[in-house]
Formats: C-alpha cells, sequence, structure tokens
C-alpha cells in the first residue's frame, strides 16, 4: 500500500509539468522555487552503549579469535540456492557434502568451543560425583588426618592466594554478567522510546508528503507569474532584442549621419571664421604698415640730427639706420581668395535642420518595443489564456486523485500497528523480566558459590593458628574449612548448569553477531539477499519481484537502503521509474507547443521606421557640393606660416633702448627712447590682434581642409549606411525579428524546464523521503537486534562462561587449602629419634583419643 501511495502521489504531481527539449537553449533567468517543505525526524538511529562499549569490544576481538573468517557470501549463497532433502541420498550428493565441510570448516571455531563445553557439561558433573564417592571412602582428601609438613604454611599461602585469585577472576565474570543482564533489560525497556520515535517519524512520512506535492503543484505559479511577466514587458523584452540586433547596422549609420550634420554646422562657422579674419587681417595690415612707416620716418629724422655726428654717437646712429628696413610688414593678406561662395551655400545646406532629421530617425528606431507591443497584443492575450487554463487543469486534475483516502488508509493502518505494538510491550517487558530474574538466579549461583570461597578463605585466613596441632584448630579455621567444601559443593552442583546456558547462549549469540551484524554492518548481508534466484528461484531480482513483478528490473536491497539511509526520495531510491517514467508523467508538452506556435506566428512589421528621408538626404549632397574642396588652402597657409613683421618689434624697442642707453645723456638719447616706447605700442595695439586673427584664420582653415578631404566619398558612404540600414529594417527585419522572437520563445518556455527539473531533483532527492525506513531497519537490526540484544547476550554469556571456566582451579584450590582449615580427627606424633621410627606413629597404635575431634564429629 505505501509503495501505491508513493505512485499515485508521484503521479499526482507529476501530470502538472513537461519536458521540452528546445534547440536552442538560452540561458533564461533563474526561478526561485524555495525549498521543498520537510521536517526533521527525531530518530537517530545510532546506539552509544556506554561503557558496556569497553566489554563489547572485548566480546568481539574474543569473537574474532574463535572466528577469524570472513563473512561467507559464497557458501550462503550456495547453501540457500542447494536443496537438501528432497530427495534421498541428497546429502550424500559430493557437493552437498563440500558445502557441509565448508560450513564446518567456517564454524570450525564455535564447533569446538561448543564441543569443550558439552565436555564440559558431561564430565564436571560426573567427576563431582566421583569425587564425592571418592571422599566417602576416605579418599581423595576425605580422611580427616593431616601430615605435618616442613612446607605446610608455604603450600596453604599459595593454595589461599591462587583460590583468591580465581575468586577474583570469577568475580569480575559474575559482575560483567550481571552488568550485561541489566544493560538488556535497561534497553528494553527504553526500547519503547526508541520504537514511539519510528512511529512517529513514520507518521511524519505520511502526513508531509501530501504538503510537499501540494508545495511543488502550487510552485507552478511562479513559473507561470514569470512567464506572464515577461509577456507583459514584450516591448522591453523582446523589442529592446529586435532593437539591439538592428542598432547594430542602424545606430552607425545615424551615428555618421549626426556626425556630418555636426560637420556642417562647423563648416559654416568656420567659413565665418576665414571670412572675418582675412578682412581683419587686411585692414589691420594696411594700418600697421602706415604706422611703420610714420616711426620709420621720425626715426630717422631723429637720426639725422647733429648730435648723431657727434664721435661718441656716430657708430651707434649708423647701426639703428641700418636697422630700420625691418620696420615693415611681412605677410600680404589682400591677395588671399574670398570664401563667401562657399559660405553662402553652406547657408543653404543649413536651411535645413540635418540634426533634426537624424533625430527623428532616432526616435522612430527607438519606438521598436512599442511596435512589438502593439502589434502582439492578440497573440499575447491567446499565450495568457493558455497559461490560465495549464493552472485550470492542475486543479481540476488533483481531485480526481484519491490521496486522501489513500492517506488515510494508511494513516488507520499505521495507527493500529502501533496500538498493538503499544499493547504487545508489556508482554515484551514481562517476558524479559522473567529472563532477567532467571539471568539473576544464574549469577546468585555463582555469586553464591563464590561467598562460600570468601567466607571460607576470611575464616580459615582469621582462625588459622600455626601454634595449634590438626586436631586442636579452632572453631573459626574450621568453619572456613567447612565453607570452602561448601563452595565445592556448589561449585559441582551449578557449574553444568551455568555451562549449558553459556553454550546454548554463545552458539546462538556469536553466529548471530557473525552471520547477522556484521555483514549489516558492512552491508555484505545485503549483498547476500539481492544475489540473483536466492530468495526466489524464478526471480533474478526478488525486490523488484515483489514490488514491479518484473524480477528484471535492477533493484537491490543494498542500493534501496543506502539510497534510504541518505534521505533521498522514495521514487530514486525504489527506482520507481520503473514503473511508471516521471517524464511521461511530467507532461505539458501539448501547451508549450501551443505556446510556442503562437509565439512563432507573432508578426511584427517595422516599415513604419524611417531613418533619414530624402530630403535629409539631399541636403547631405548640396552640402559635399558646397565648393569647400575649391578653396586655395595653399595660399592661406603660406601667409599665415609668415610673421605679422620682418622683425619682432618688442625686440627692436628694446634693441633701440638699450643702444640709446650707449649714448651720452641728452636730447638723443630721449628721443630713441620714445621711439622705442612708440614701437611697443604699436606691437601691442596692432600687432598682438592681428597675430591672434591669424591664429583663428589657421584653425579654420585646416579644419576646413580637413573636412574638404574626399567630402564627397564621405557624404555618399554616410549616404550607403543609411540606405543599408533602411534597408535591413525593411526587408531583413523578419528574420532578425523571427530569431529573436525565437530566443524570447525560448526564455519563456526555458521556465517551464527548469520548473520541470526542480519538480523532477525535488521528487529525487526531497519528497517522500525515505529515511523513516532506513531508521526503521537500523532500529530493528542494528539498534535492537545487535546493540541491544546480541551484545548483551554475548557479553552475558563471555562473563558466565568465564566464572564457569575458573570454577575449575578453583574447586582444586579449595579442596586442597580446606585441608588445611579444618579440624582434622588425627594427627602425626613425634617421638625421640632412637624410637627408630622417625617420629610418625597411627593413632591406633597407640589409641590416643582426641575427645574434642570425637564430639564434633559427633554433632556433624
Amino acid at each position: 500500500m505505501a509503495v501505491e501511495l508513493c505512485l499515485l502521489l508521484l503521479l499526482f504531481c507529476g501530470n502538472t509539468i513537461s519536458e521540452v527539449q528546445p534547440i536552442y537553449k538560452p540561458p533564461p533567468g533563474t526561478l526561485d522555487f524555495g525549498f521543498v517543505p520537510a521536517k526533521t525526524y527525531d530518530t537517530g538511529a545510532y546506539h552509544e552503549p556506554g561503557p558496556m562499549g569497553i566489554l563489547f569490544k572485548i566480546v568481539h576481538a574474543f569473537l574474532y579469535l574463535v572466528q577469524p573468517n570472513s563473512f561467507p557470501q559464497d557458501l550462503i549463497r550456495k547453501l540457500a540456492q542447494q536443496k537438501f532433502g528432497n530427495t534421498q541420498g541428497d546429502y550424500q550428493k559430493p557437493e552437498n557434502v563440500v558445502l557441509t565441510l565448508q560450513a564446518i570448516y567456517y564454524e570450525i571455531g564455535f564447533i569446538v568451543s561448543a564441543a569443550l563445553g558439552l565436555l564440559f557439561i558431561l564430565l564436571l558433573p560426573l567427576v563431582g560425583l566421583c569425587f564425592c564417592m571418592c571422599r566417602c571412602c576416605d579418599n581423595c582428601g576425605g580422611e580427616m588426618h593431616q601430615r605435618q609438613k616442613k612446607n605446610a604454611d608455604c603450600q596453604r599461602s599459595c593454595f589461599a592466594t591462587f583460590l583468591f585469585v580465581a575468586s577474583l577472576i570469577i568475580s569480575v565474570g559474575v559482575l560483567c554478567a550481571y552488568a550485561a543482564n541489566q544493560h538488556l533489560t535497561s534497553q528494553v525497556r527504553g526500547a519503547k522510546k526508541l520504537v514511539n520515535s519510528n512511529f512517529k517519524d513514520l507518521k511524519i512520512f505520511l502526513n508531509d508528503t501530501p504538503a510537499q506535492i501540494d508545495y511543488l503543484v502550487s510552485k507552478y505559479n511562479t513559473t507561470k507569474d514569470k512567464a506572464l511577466s515577461d509577456l507583459n514587458n514584450v516591448g522591453p523584452l523582446l523589442g529592446s532584442r529586435v532593437q539591439e540586433q538592428l542598432g547594430k547596422e542602424v545606430c552607425p549609420a545615424l551615428d555618421a549621419a549626426l556626425t556630418m550634420a555636426g560637420a556642417i554646422r562647423e563648416t559654416k562657422e568656420a567659413l565665418e571664421n576665414v571670412s572675418v579674419s582675412v578682412e581683419v587681417l587686411q585692414e589691420g595690415t594696411e594700418r600697421l604698415h602706415a604706422n611703420l612707416t610714420d616711426v620709420k620716418m621720425h626715426l630717422s629724422n631723429t637720426l639725422n640730427d647733429s648730435a648723431c655726428s657727434a664721435v661718441q654717437a656716430a657708430s651707434t646712429c649708423n647701426i639703428i639706420k641700418n636697422s630700420l628696413n625691418q620696420l615693415n610688414i611681412n605677410a600680404n593678406f589682400t591677395g588671399l581668395p574670398g570664401v563667401s561662395s562657399q559660405l553662402a551655400k553652406v547657408n543653404d545646406v543649413l536651411k535645413i535642420d540635418l540634426s533634426s532629421l537624424v533625430q527623428k530617425g532616432y526616435a522612430s528606431f527607438n519606438d521598436t518595443p512599442d511596435l512589438v507591443v502593439n502589434q502582439t497584443r492578440n497573440i499575447l492575450s491567446d499565450i495568457k489564456s493558455v497559461l490560465e487554463s495549464i493552472g485550470a487543469n492542475i486543479s481540476s486534475f488533483t481531485k480526481t486523485l484519491p490521496v486522501e483516502k489513500i492517506l488515510a488508509d494508511l494513516t488507520i493502518y499505521l495507527t493500529q500497528s502501533e496500538t498493538y505494538v503499544q499493547d504487545y510491550f508489556p508482554v515484551v517487558e514481562q517476558y524479559d523480566f522473567y529472563r532477567w530474574l532467571a539471568c539473576l538466579i544464574l549469577c546468585c549461583m555463582v555469586i553464591l558459590i563464590l561467598l562460600f570461597y570468601y567466607l571460607g578463605l576470611l575464616c580459615g585466613t582469621c582462625g588459622y593458628d600455626k601454634h595449634a596441632s590438626p586436631t586442636t584448630r579452632g572453631c573459626i579455621s574450621n568453619t572456613g574449612g567447612n565453607f570452602l567444601m561448601a563452595g565445592v559443593g556448589f561449585s559441582f552442583l551449578f557449574s553444568w548448569v551455568l555451562m549449558i546456558v553459556v553454550v546454548l547462549t554463545f552458539v546462538t549469540g556469536g553466529n548471530v553477531e557473525k552471520l547477522v551484524c556484521e555483514p549489516f554492518e558492512d552491508k555484505t548481508l545485503f549483498k547476500v539477499l539481492d544475489t540473483p534466484y536466492l530468495l526466489n528461484q524464478h526471480w533474478k531480482n526478488y525486490l523488484s519481484g515483489i514490488l514491479f513483478k518484473n524480477p528484471n528490473i535492477n533493484l537491490t536491497f543494498e542500493k534501496v537502503y543506502s539510497d534510504c539511509k541518505e534521505n533521498k526520495g522514495i521514487y530514486t531510491s525504489l527506482h520507481l521509474e520503473n514503473l511508471f517514467n516521471i517524464n511521461e508523467f511530467l507532461n505539458i508538452s501539448m501547451y508549450t507547443e501551443d505556446v510556442a506556435l503562437k509565439i512563432e506566428h507573432i508578426q511584427i512589421n517595422l516599415s513604419k521606421i524611417i531613418l533619414l528621408d530624402e530630403i535629409g538626404k539631399e541636403n547631405l549632397l548640396n552640402f559635399s557640393s558646397s565648393g569647400i574642396e575649391g578653396i586655395n588652402f595653399a595660399a592661406y597657409l603660406m601667409e599665415i606660416s609668415k610673421s605679422v613683421t620682418k622683425a619682432d618689434l618688442l625686440s627692436f624697442a628694446n634693441d633701440l633702448e638699450a643702444r640709446a642707453d650707449q649714448l651720452p645723456k641728452g636730447a638723443l638719447e630721449n628721443a630713441l627712447k620714445g621711439h622705442a616706447n612708440n614701437i611697443r605700442m604699436i606691437h601691442n595695439q596692432q600687432v598682438v590682434p592681428l597675430e591672434q586673427a591669424m591664429s583663428t584664420l589657421n584653425h579654420s582653415i585646416r579644419l576646413l581642409k580637413r573636412t574638404s578631404s574626399e567630402l564627397m566619398v564621405k557624404v555618399k558612404n554616410v549616404i550607403s549606411a543609411v540606405n543599408a540600414a533602411q534597408l535591413l529594417i525593411n526587408n531583413n527585419a523578419s528574420q532578425v525579428i523571427v530569431q529573436e522572437t525565437k530566443k524570447f520563445m525560448d526564455t519563456v518556455i526555458g521556465y517551464f524546464e527548469q520548473y520541470v527539473e526542480w519538480v523532477k531533483e525535488s521528487i529525487a532527492m526531497e519528497v517522500a523521503a525515505c529515511k523513516p525506513i532506513a531508521n526503521v531497519i537500523d532500529t530493528a537490526v542494528d539498534i535492537f537486534l545487535c546493540s541491544y540484544v546480541t551484545d548483551s547476550v554475548n557479553t552475558f554469556w563471555f562473563g558466565l562462561g568465564g566464572s564457569s571456566i575458573f570454577l575449575i582451579p578453583a574447586i582444586i584450590f579449595a579442596v586442597k587449602l580446606s585441608k588445611y582449615y579444618r579440624r582434622m580427627d588425627t594427627e602425626d606424633v613425634y617421638d625421640d629419634m632412637e624410637n627408630g621410627n622417625n617420629g610418625y606413629h597411627k593413632e591406633h597404635l597407640y589409641g590416643i583419643h582426641n575427645p574434642v575431634v570425637e564430639s564434633s564429629v559427633e554433632q556433624w
């Protein structure tokens, strides 16, 4: 029923999604579906034995010594597959004989140990019987006579020490057995909490699974909302993608046209600067020429003065006269051609605002997203209707599955099972109490023997008087000897009973540990169970045969257990894809196909986009024929490269002033300095503005030269680029639109693919996580059977068996030691050596009687 529930639950969520394999898969935006709700399971399938773990490890080491062989996988497979007893003589078949010998070889440690235990069980009571009969005949130490020896004290001490050590070992063994007995009882009583925890986890497993399924189904809305969001923003998304692809051609063309419009304005400004600068330079050079001529005339008159005839001034005046020819203009701007005609044509071109026309082209191209929105409105409404219908189908389908009824039935079954366990658990505790009482009685048998031994050692040691003769020993010493013999008697009575229990629990518990617990821990046991045709001779895989009625499916106990241990989903753990393929149930391909077809039928017409009309193109052609390339740039550049005057007026004025300082003080010196100041003033007021005008003219002429260089070719290239971009929009935009529409479609469908993959992964790893199933197995086998029961039972027989074995030396030492503590009926008598009998005489030879002993014997 649990399998059917899981199948229906997965079918329930499976019919809500689909699997689509697009040709092109762009990286869509990642959707956040959150985390599948999952509760934490309470059961911790791990047992920590505490201090008892040390004893468990010692017992495991002892079992390894008894049985060091590894788990016999092949032998168990062959034994399980071999048929014994079907016909007479099966056991005599060679293959069966070999298997039997192999089994005996594997169990040889247990067989030998059990055989020794059986010998102990058979021989010890027989030896005890013979020992008692022998003592009754005054043999085997039964004669109440002790011969005096020189090393008697040493022997007594040794026997007492050995008996004490043996008693201590027996005490340790019985303590281990008692601790194991108590540990098992406490664990059985505490197992109720562990069982309740497992039932609680199973209830969580059942109750939490529907909520997880509902969560998976509800997250379809996340996918739908994201798809609707993209469809509502089809303009910014699809329109922007189309615009981006077309913009690779359109934007450079419009940028080039806009640059050319700027070049026209710059050309106009440059032509105006040239015209103004030439006029300024022509007028300025005329004024400068007149002023320089006037300065030369006045300076020449000054130099013709009689003062220059003096010997001291003559040479200086002559030098100044010779430099007067430097006061002339150098550049001649009167012959430069005008640019008025070119300026007039450019002004005609500028009557049409080309920049505004290009901006209109930009605006028209930027309306692409709006065009996409307007032209896809009807199709998008149809797609939204399809998406809404998917949600409606999901809701209607969920109501058709009887999930709640199945869950209710499983919950009732689980509740009934829990009630049965709860009702049966007191019976288990009652039987465990009987077991505990029986084991306690066994421990008490050993404790009773130990009590006699310890009391015998205590009384014998404390009451022993080395000065007293064997016939005159005190009552305490005699009582100690009697206690020792009582311990010996009870040892013979109880030891064989103890050993029977030890052998039975040893063979059972040891084999369970070696054949169940250890292979379960390393999963070797699962490998044996997964052997083909082992559990069913007609089925290759037993588990898949039970679940799916198809034994050829590779489903193993080991894989299921490992997956559940890792808390994977039951779909993955049980390989339910072999029962039904989730991809077939995760199918909304009909919807995604409808969505894809409707998106593919999107038709977007961008012919209304005009990048640059014919007026703008004609305007560009008019600019190219404005004639700026006919300007004589060489003439302009040649005059601009010249200086305004032949000599630097500032340098000339400074030199004139310096030479005036060489003249004697007087009117001539002052007159020359006045002319120097006048020359400086002419430089500042006339030469400097002319140099600035020349700089402006130089910049403008060079700009015009660059602009006019292959102007016609540049304009034609701009027009060609605009025409190519317009052609792309008018004729080839449909191809770009189809390509980008497909990418947009794949993006929208990619959301559904994410949803599908997320649901698959969630079903595989999170939905109906089967950790409780692994916990139940671990609780039943690893914790209860192995840790609670087997380890405790093995520790019990280990302690009780050790105590039973050490009863043998304890019996020997107790019998020997009792001779030194008990009061004897007769004793050795020592006379002088000259009597010739070495001082040893029998009592009946002399008739010596011991009334104390006789009275004691009568009392006993």
